[in-house]
């Protein structure tokens, strides 16, 4: 928006929104506008919006469909007056992703690759622009460039991919995909630029995309620029983003939507009440539902906030912040009726017609809507390709087994810990002097089980968790291959290394200083050989430098969260470290840990042998440890193992190997159950904060 010509209060705002709320309470369907409707002075624009097919799994397969039909049939309300923005995240490396490579899936795609089945989904909805997300980077920039520029009969993506503080021209793989700023998006179809611009009516709307800072940490980002240096800098983002929406102001576009891809929500309201000009924040990362009261969610799902939430620029003018759940789950749906000037009319903004719509047969069918027919048969042409690994058994469990994002980033769940068991069963065959295992819980991608919820219920306390449920390809309670590619998407590779009790204590300090209220942090550790007791209301470990924060700070951690540390060796034998919060142990004890490679990517190979160090992922304070003697455990030969799907020395691997020596039949089925508490935790939290 430019600078805005009148003023709304707070009160207004709470008053128009609590009226909309109140006439949309009925179970009568909302009202849609009339085709031709020239009731709005300036432009009345329909903002449909998504992000975060990020679950790894065949969630979003299950959804798509549906999700498809309410985006046509909101579009023919309103077919010169409609954008389709994502805002990331379109795609995970998982089953899915690698379905794509299949040469099945050229029938629908082409040709094969990764990750375009994906993106030929949104080429089918007609997607006019998506912000860079952290996980469509996840191959890296190499495969990134295949995905998005057509090449031997696959199109590409239709559509421009944006974000203003990535510096693309550095990397070799997508310099030549970068386009200028502040161009007509389909000018720059399948290519990066920071803004684009979308005609809607005979006027111009800009579209400013953003990445989350901290991406170099956790994605693969190769010679792609990450600004602001500091991740934590919230002043230095928004002005890195100013910058972009002041140019697009300057040539006169008065109509401004950024697509933030943050992580966490807070970082996205924080942008809201900072930014000038900019009229909608859409945020990305964050799987955070935002809903008024009357909207219909899917069973066991809750709102934390409003929909739209509503924010004051720096210069007064209103500022609406939208976001919703991913795979497909949940349509965003804003009206925003602007004047003359791009002003939003607050006083107009009608509550009973935006929201959250849920991709189910059920809003299908009151829609009277259509799935579109080209995602229908990309859709099929996935299951067809994912058929067999589901009928494929790995072993059994009579529990869920617990990968869901809010809980393996803030507590200890069985499916963390069974990854951490198998990882350590699997690492001592390599290294037998190993005693713990540990990785960030944000890498865990889903949950492996049912979530029953008793019919007409939308009480989330209903929700029942339950083992994974029968089908025509496996009995109930069975673990299968797509279940196993599910959790573990990115089966990552496994390392060894050494650390003394010292760095250890500093790597738990790091591991749990995200923990906050709200907060899902993904650095947050599943582990086993440990016991660790930590309080969330004391001071959270800190960077000793900007920007320095993977460097181990040994004993001498800054952080103060953790109470009570121990080492148990699978014999039993234990080493106590940290007692209320004070050394018992000797803080130069070494001990051999088993870890994901990708966590340990800035830890040199011993002997200078050839190595491309990066960034500690999830910025684990892995970089200068004493003596860590780091051995890949990738590749390796592992005879009692036999296993021929999947690269030896890999957690998919490690855990495919355990299932099959401790929990291969019914009778031997997994038993802990989802959050474990009491004796049978490992991790507690005693300040209750992480709830």
């Amino acid at each position: 928006m430019l600078p805005a010509l009148r003023d709304s209060c707070r009160a207004l705002i709470a008053v128009v929104l609590a009226a909309g709320l109140l006439a949309c309470s009925q179970p009568e369907p909302r009202p849609e506008p009339v085709a031709g409707d020239e009731r709005v002075e300036g432009l009345e624009l329909q903002l449909l919006h998504f992000a975060d097919i990020d679950g790894g799994g065949t969630g979003a397969l299950e959804h798509v469909a549906e999700f498809s039909a309410l985006v046509a049939s909101f579009r023919a309300k309103m077919p010169e007056r409609t954008l389709l923005i994502s805002s990331g995240d379109n795609y995970v490396p998982g089953p899915v992703y690698q379905a794509s490579n299949d040469p099945a899936m050229a029938e629908v795609t082409g040709a094969p690759g990764v990750g375009r089945g994906e993106i030929a989904f949104l080429n089918a909805m007609d997607v006019d622009v998506s912000a860079v997300g952290n996980h469509d980077l996840d191959g890296g920039p190499e495969e990134f460039a295949a995905i998005i520029q057509p090449n031997d009969g696959w199109p590409g993506s239709r559509f421009p991919w944006l974000s203003t503080n990535l510096d693309f021209a550095g990397d070799p793989q997508l310099a030549d995909l970068v386009s200028a700023d502040g161009l007509h998006a389909e000018e720059i179809d399948g290519r990066l630029a920071g803004s684009a611009v979308l005609e809607v009516d005979g006027r111009r709307i800009g579209v400013v995309g953003a990445s989350t800072p901290t991406l170099d940490q956790i994605t693969s980002t190769g010679d792609i620029g990450v600004r602001p240096a500091d991740a934590d800098d919230i002043e230095a983002l928004a002005g890195i983003i100013q910058d972009a929406v002041d140019e697009l102001a300057a040539d006169g576009v008065d109509i401004i939507i950024l697509a933030a891809h943050m992580q966490q929500l807070h970082v996205e309201r924080a942008l809201a009440e900072r930014l000038e000009h900019v009229d909608v924040v859409i945020g990305g990362g964050s799987n955070t539902i935002l809903a008024d009261s009357d909207s219909r969610l899917h069973p066991g799902d809750a709102a934390v906030d409003d929909y739209p939430v509503v924010y004051r620029s720096p210069l007064e003018e209103p500022v609406l912040l939208v976001n919703t759940d991913g795979d497909y789950r949940y349509l965003g749906r804003l009206l925003l009726p602007f004047d003359a000037e791009g002003v939003i009319e607050l006083e107009r903004l009608d509550a009973g017609r935006a929201g959250v719509w849920p991709s189910n047969a059920s809003m299908v069918e009151e829609r009277d809507a259509e799935p579109i027919p080209e995602v229908v048969a990309i859709r099929d042409a996935f299951w067809r390709t994912l058929e067999a690994k589901e009928g494929h058994v790995l072993g059994y469990t009579d529990r869920f087994l617990d990968g869901r994002r809010t809980m393996v980033r803030t507590r200890e769940t069985n499916l963390g810990r069974l990854w951490a068991k198998a990882t350590l069963w699997l690492g001592r065959k390599q290294e037998p002097e190993a005693v713990v295992a540990f990785r960030n819980g944000g890498g865990i991608r889903g949950p492996i089980g049912e979530m029953r919820v008793p019919p007409g219920s939308r009480d989330a306390s209903t929700v029942r968790l339950g083992p994974p449920a029968g089908n025509r390809f496996r009995p109930e309670g069975s673990i299968s291959r797509l279940d196993l590619e599910t959790a573990l998407a990115f089966n990552g590779e496994l390392v060894a290394l050494t650390v003394t009790a010292g760095e250890l204590y500093d790597i738990m300090e790091y591991a749990v200083s995200g923990i906050a209220p709200g907060a899902t942090p993904g650095w947050f550790p599943q582990f086993a050989g440990l016991r660790l007791s930590y309080d969330a209301s004391r001071p959270a470990r800190r960077p000793l430098e900007t920007g320095q924060g993977d460097i181990n700070q040994g004993a001498n951690s800054n952080g103060e969260r953790v109470r009570e540390l121990a080492v148990v060796a699978p014999d039993g034998t234990t080493t106590q470290l940290i007692s209320e919060g004070k050394w018992m142990g000797d803080p130069e004890q070494r001990f051999r840990v088993i870890s994901l490679a990708f966590l340990a990517q800035c830890v040199p190979l011993p002997n200078g042998q050839d190595q491309e160090l990066s960034p500690c992922g999830d910025g684990y304070p892995l970089r200068g440890l004493s003596d860590p003697q780091r051995r890949n455990l990738v590749g390796l030969d592992y005879p009692e193992v036999a296993i021929d799907f999947v690269t030896p020395g890999t957690e998919q691997y490690a855990l495919t190997a355990y299932l099959a020596a401790f929990h291969g039949t019914p009778e031997r089925a997994i038993q802990l159950p989802p959050q474990p508490k009491g004796k049978q935790a490992w991790l507690t939290e005693l300040s209750g904060r992480h709830d």
